[in-house]
């Protein structure tokens, strides 16, 4: 697979240009009404821009199929990542009169049925929409450029196949381009990809992605996921990074994040010259909280707007944020609309996210400190409303959000991902304590530990050897809360979408036998063996160990 595509460029005199941006379309060949009111209300912006300039293109975000079947009658067949997906969607995309770019979302190589790997899934998907590659590059105006990354992994994703994976080469590429168009020459590039960067301060689904290891571009990889928001704070050529993935409206200010804010108002974010920007869905089916919206930037060599296309209202556009450049490496962003609430909207609240604080500011009120004793204690139960954080002396960085224990990013602070959750600590009250040794108590046993022999304690690089426990005061009960091998905590529980549908076949032989041997369904117990993780969902909210922590399924 080549990894340098080409820069396409076809600009005319202006230095102006427009780009309409369209969050995940999951489209459905049976309910296309929303698509065809999008693409009325859309093609007039994009007329108006070809006659001013010339300088226009449509950008997708990717998730371009609905990621189920849409002839159950006939197939169970997902539509997402078929054949059929695709030219439904390129015939689409190509359709607005101007050119336009794809990258590849989650839900793209989800062709399961029709390919059998993931190389050739993704052959269909480059050659339904011309791609030579996966990412692209488009010089839209003088010395600014429109960049996408795709994710290429799915089938052989070590963990959720819904994890937006953008492999090495792409990273590689994106490297290299952003430090040869540094802003000292006057380049700014646009970033698009499906999921945005750690770091990003973006609102999220705690629930759903965070817990998931699905919410940042290579969640799971700490290297990788780190990397992109290294590359924004390093190249200031990055002025804006549009991501979609979430399904959340543009209403929340919150969907936009700034480079920088006031001294007054709180620590530096470290964002580089990035603007980072939320993008909503156009089907009204696919909407989390009701919102059918898209983007759309207006840019000239003095900066951009970001605005916002409202489905709701016959098209109407409304002016989100103002960013003007100052210099090469600067800029000064402005908010130009208050939080549009809605009902419901509470329970998708913005996620905790912890805050170090700086040289001007203190650590936020949910920061916890070690005592004299060197233990660190959470004083109180846990329930829904504890919100508290501390650093283990490893660097890791932990803290209590929704009655869960979460793991944060120890650069960004951003959530990670669940350690436990609240079907097994709530109630119950946390604790950080030294596990550190001394020499005689390090000698293993060995005729209780047999294979064990020349083992000496493991040690830890700072010298301070630390344990996470959950206890309960009133009977002494604890548990130990024991990290990854790799050092992390949080809990990579959702396997490759591959491996659970075939658990799902087997659960459902099972229950079959079960069936055939005279018991009725709901007097059977069929569960699964995987470890303290039985489900066979896309989604995992618990970490209980049933039998152990909680309760016994049978």
């Amino acid at each position: 697979m080549p990894s340098a595509p080409r820069t396409v460029t076809a600009l005319k005199a202006s230095d102006e240009f427009t780009v309409g941006v369209l969050g995940d379309l999951h489209m459905d060949p049976r309910k296309m009404e929303d698509y065809e009111i999008g693409h009325s209300q859309w093609v007039p912006i994009l007329e108006e821009a070809k006659e001013a300039h010339g300088n226009a293109a449509i950008v997708s975000l990717g998730d371009l199929g609905e990621s189920k079947s849409v002839r159950p009658k006939e197939t169970s067949e997902l539509f997402a990542g078929t054949t059929e997906c695709h030219m439904l969607a390129s015939e689409y995309l190509g359709s607005f009169g101007v050119p336009y770019e794809v990258i590849g979302g989650n839900h793209d190589l989800e062709g399961l049925d029709e390919f059998p790997t993931d190389e050739a899934n993704l052959e269909l998907f480059l050659r339904a929409h011309n791609k030579p590659t996966p990412n692209f590059c488009r010089e839209i105006a003088d010395k600014t450029l429109l960049v996408g990354l795709s994710s290429t992994v799915f089938r052989d994703a070590v963990y959720t196949s819904h994890e937006v994976t953008i492999d090495q080469e792409q990273i590689d590429w994106f490297e290299d381009l952003v430090k040869t168009h540094p802003a000292e020459e006057g380049w700014k590039v646009f970033i698009f990809t499906h999921a945005p960067p750690n770091g990003s301060g973006l609102r999220v689904l705690q629930e759903n992605h965070v817990v998931n290891g699905c919410c940042w571009l290579n969640h799971s990889n700490e290297a990788q996921c780190r990397k992109f928001i290294e590359l924004v704070r390093e190249h200031r050529c990055i002025k804006a990074w549009f991501s979609g993935h979430f399904h959340l409206g543009q209403d929340y200010q919150d969907s936009i994040t700034f480079p920088t804010i006031d001294p007054k108002e709180g620590p530096y974010p470290n964002r580089g010259s990035c603007v980072f920007v939320q993008t909503s869905v156009m089907r009204g089916g696919t909407s989390r909280d009701g919102r059918q919206q898209s983007r759309l930037i207006r840019g000239n060599k003095d900066g951009f707007e970001i605005c916002t296309v409202d489905h709701q209202k016959d098209g109407e556009i409304r002016l989100d944020a103002t960013i003007s450049y100052r210099g090469d490496d600067n800029e000064v962003g402005v908010y130009n609309h208050q939080d549009e609430e809605r009902e419901n909207d509470e329970k998708l609240f913005k996620v905790y996210q912890p805050s170090a604080g700086d040289a001007l500011h203190p650590p936020d009120d949910g920061y916890i400190p070690y005592s004299l004793d060197g233990r660190l204690r959470v004083d109180e139960e846990v329930n829904m409303e504890t919100a508290a954080w501390w650093k283990m002396a490893c660097g890791r960085v932990m803290g209590l959000l929704n009655g869960m224990l979460v793991e944060y990013d120890r650069s960004t602070l951003a959530p990670l991902g669940l350690i436990v959750g609240a079907d097994e600590l709530i109630g119950k009250r946390i604790a950080v304590i030294d596990s550190g040794l001394d020499d005689e108590s390090c000698i293993v046993e060995m005729d209780e530990n047999p294979g064990m022999e020349g083992a000496d304690c493991a040690t830890v690089e700072d010298g301070r050897e630390q344990a996470v426990i959950m206890y309960d005061p009133e009977d002494g009960s604890c548990t130990v809360v024991q990290p990854n091998e790799d050092g992390s905590y949080w809990r990579k529980i959702v396997r490759n979408k591959m491996v659970r549908m075939k658990e799902v076949r087997r659960m459902k032989a099972a229950k079959q036998f079960v069936k055939d041997l005279g018991f009725e369904e709901e007097d059977s117990h069929v569960v699964s063996s995987w470890g303290p993780y039985t489900t066979t969902s896309g989604t995992a909210k618990k970490t209980g160990v049933a039998g152990l922590t909680t309760k016994a399924n049978i």
